[in-house]
């Protein structure tokens, strides 16, 4: 890189957040200006389709509202400038947002220079290393997010309208959205349509000495035992009562368990799901904070690298970094070579993995600088990548089988031990330690001891339905089915929530009555547009066009033209449901005296008075009968918690946590249903009635 004189003007470096901007000003002192463009200045218009469907569905672009004044202060900079290096992410969006500036920057100042660079690390090295090397925009690229833009805003802006016009106003669609509905729509059908099964099983309780430890009962003459009633585990102890068992056999098994690879983007997301239980917008902004960088010992570090990606590629460098580390720290656990994983098939491969840009700043020695939410995150971050390049961990596991003697009756009762041997990549984990870490205790017993039957331990179990979508789960999902990229997890996430399609319990993704509704509508009349299948096609075309092995207005064209036919057809056919939603009620307004209305929300139905403006009056819905006094269960809240209770509350006193399943009375003893869940068996249907065992949860 030229070293600056004095005299020269300074280089003009815009990147997309006013973060970022501070660390790598500082990274490339006084000779450089850097600005922050906080993300798109340019695009398509919010108010209108904006697409020229005639003329190769080309864009109208716009300056965005509220941004002119920061454009022109960047044309002046610009002006004032020796040249200009635009550092957008190095994604289709920044290289959008790299080729809107330069169109920009170029028609006040012809003649001036404009570069791009990019980096996956905002580290001195990798900023100078950038800026040493500019080069051109990506058109293809380029081509592909406008492909991605156009293609999404003629869905959205052909089937909101529609839903608008048949439904219901302020509704929206849109191609990946829908898709994720759909799914978590599925999903909770297959759970209202799940019937619990009862199912038994049985251990038994030895001692030997003054240990006791329970087995389990695995094969019961000679086959998996099935115990579908109390009665039939009655039947086992019955015909085992008095026995006096052997310990048959005891066997040991020794099992490889090898390290994970660095993070991608999915991964992160599921990971700080389960482990951290952080929403997976909540991860994306704390990784862009990590990323942009924080202040560690006065001065600001990027410390990891680029968060949105499906690549586990590492680069020579940080391969280089983290076996140096690893051979200082754990000399025992580095192997001889590197280990290399490889990407999915789906993989765009334009990053690398998401891995800590210094490998020596443990978790514990940034702990200090970071917030405790970027603490958490970061150490998942560095124990996932270091772990990656150290050697497998090892574990030995004893099981036993204890049967009685004679085999009369045949049974076999069966307990097993595990107890990590080499710990492996497991002694840099933390937060991410494995439950065989912890291993399991194997009782003090051999070959041919005779444990002595203190107690049978029969349990009542009911079979689980499908559990229903968290973050992770859904994100999982998506990326199976190819249908979104890193970038798009997260905000498709966001979109469901905001729009009040989905609601968020018990970190569990549940569809609203507007957002079945919606799904039901959509999948009827468009159910190859909003389609698992069709949207990972069309996935895969835009990285064909990325790629300049297709032409973005060829593949708008192909989608465009069937489906507008279709939207027109549905248009002309589909009897409007507008306002058959609001189904009278006998329920009186108490403020006005009319007849009360049942009406959809965003959130669910709800009572409205139907002299609205003159009279607001609104109610929850009924949700169940009172089984004290009668009356209406419904919604309340107090001091911020969401509970149920009885609408004669004094008189009445009846409140459950628990969510009541409308119109579902307990088969047993007619009490009402409701929604229990725990993190053991996830939700589950269940009696009120503390007297009722049906699918009674205890909690």
């Amino acid at each position: 890189m030229a070293v600056k004189t004095a005299n020269k003007k300074k280089t003009l470096v815009i990147v997309e957040s006013p973060a970022k901007a501070k660390t790598i000003e500082k990274y490339l002192g006084p000779s450089y200006k850097v600005k922050a463009s906080m993300g798109h200045l340019i695009d398509l218009p919010k108010s209108r389709m904006a697409i020229d469907v005639d003329n190769n569905f080309e864009p109208e672009y716009i300056t965005v509202r509220g941004r002119a004044k920061l454009l022109k202060e960047l044309q002046t900079d610009a002006k004032n400038s020796e040249e200009v290096l635009l550092a957008s992410d190095n994604d289709r969006e920044g290289e959008a947002i790299a080729w809107h500036l330069q169109r920009a920057l170029s028609a006040k100042n012809e003649n001036l220079t404009i570069a791009r660079i990019s980096f996956n690390e905002i580290t001195p090295q990798a900023i100078k290393a950038a800026v040493a090397a500019p080069t051109t925009i990506d058109n293809a690229k380029v081509n592909a997010q406008k492909a991605r833009r156009v293609l999404d805003r003629l869905v959205g802006y052909n089937l909101s309208p529609l839903l608008w016009k048949k439904v219901k106003n302020g509704l929206s669609a849109g191609r990946v959205q829908s898709v994720a509905l759909r799914l978590i729509c599925e999903r909770e059908k297959e759970i209202e349509a799940f019937i619990p099964e009862e199912y038994w099983t049985l251990e038994v309780v030895f001692k030997t000495g003054r240990t006791t430890f329970a087995a389990a009962l695995v094969s019961w003459n000679g086959e998996k035992p099935e115990l579908h009633t109390e009665a039939d585990a009655q039947t086992i102890i019955t015909a085992l009562n008095g026995a006096v068992f052997t310990v048959k056999d005891i066997r040991e098994t020794d099992k490889t368990l090898r390290p994970r690879p660095p993070f991608t983007t999915s991964q992160l997301q599921q990971t700080a799901a389960n482990r951290l239980g952080f929403t997976s917008k909540k991860t994306m902004q704390v990784a862009q904070q990590l990323y942009e960088g924080v202040v560690i010992g006065g001065s600001p570090v990027g410390l990891i690298t680029y968060m949105r990606t499906d690549s586990v590629r590492i680069s020579q460098t940080a391969l280089d970094e983290v076996r140096g580390w690893i051979g200082g720290n754990y000399p025992d656990c580095l192997p001889e070579k590197p280990a290399f994983y490889s990407s999915g098939k789906q993989a765009q491969d334009a990053h690398e993995a998401i891995r800590p840009t210094y490998v020596k700043y443990t978790p514990d020695e940034v702990k200090g600088s970071l917030s405790n939410d970027q603490h958490r995150l970061y150490s998942i971050i560095w124990e996932r990548f270091v772990a990656s390049q150290m050697k497998a961990a090892r574990t030995r596991t004893l099981s036993a089988d204890i049967s009685p003697e004679n085999s009369n009756p045949d049974a076999i009762f069966r307990v097993s031990g595990t107890n990590v041997t080499e710990q492996g990549y497991m002694k840099v984990l933390k937060v991410l330690a494995p439950k065989e870490e912890k291993g399991s205790v194997f009782p003090p017993i051999n070959k041919g001891d005779k444990p002595k039957l203190e107690r049978f331990n029969p349990e009542q179990h009911f079979t689980q339905g499908p559990a229903r979508f968290t973050d992770a789960g859904i994100v999982k999902t998506l990326e199976e089915k190819g249908i979104g990229r890193p970038s798009t997890y997260a905000p498709t996430i966001s979109v469901l929530l905001d729009r009040g399609y989905v609601s968020r319990t018990n970190k569990q993704l549940v569809p609203s009555v507007l957002g079945k509704l919606i799904c039901d509508m959509l999948v009827e009349h468009f159910g190859d547009v909003v389609n698992a299948d069709f949207t990972a096609g069309m996935e895969t075309g835009l990285d064909e066009v990325e790629g300049s092995a297709r032409n973005w207005p060829d593949m708008i064209r192909d989608f465009y033209k069937p489906f507008k036919v279709r939207v027109d057809e549905v248009g002309s056919r589909l009897e409007s449901i507008k306002g058959t939603l609001d189904e009278k009620t006998d329920q009186v307004c108490e403020k006005c005296g009319r007849p009360m209305v049942k009406k959809l929300g965003r959130y669910g139905y709800f009572l409205a008075c139907p002299g609205f403006p003159e009279c607001r009056n609104t109610k929850s819905i009924p949700l169940a009968k009172c089984p004290k006094c009668g009356g209406d269960i419904v919604a309340r809240r107090g001091r911020g918690k969401k509970f149920y209770g009885c609408v004669n509350y004094p008189a009445c006193d009846f409140l459950t946590y628990f969510l009541p399943l409308p119109d579902q009375a307990c088969p047993k003893c007619g009490w009402f249903l409701v929604e229990k869940y725990d993190k053991r068996n996830g939700s589950q249907k269940a009696c009120i009635n503390p007297a009722c065992d049906y699918l009674h949860s205890g909690a």
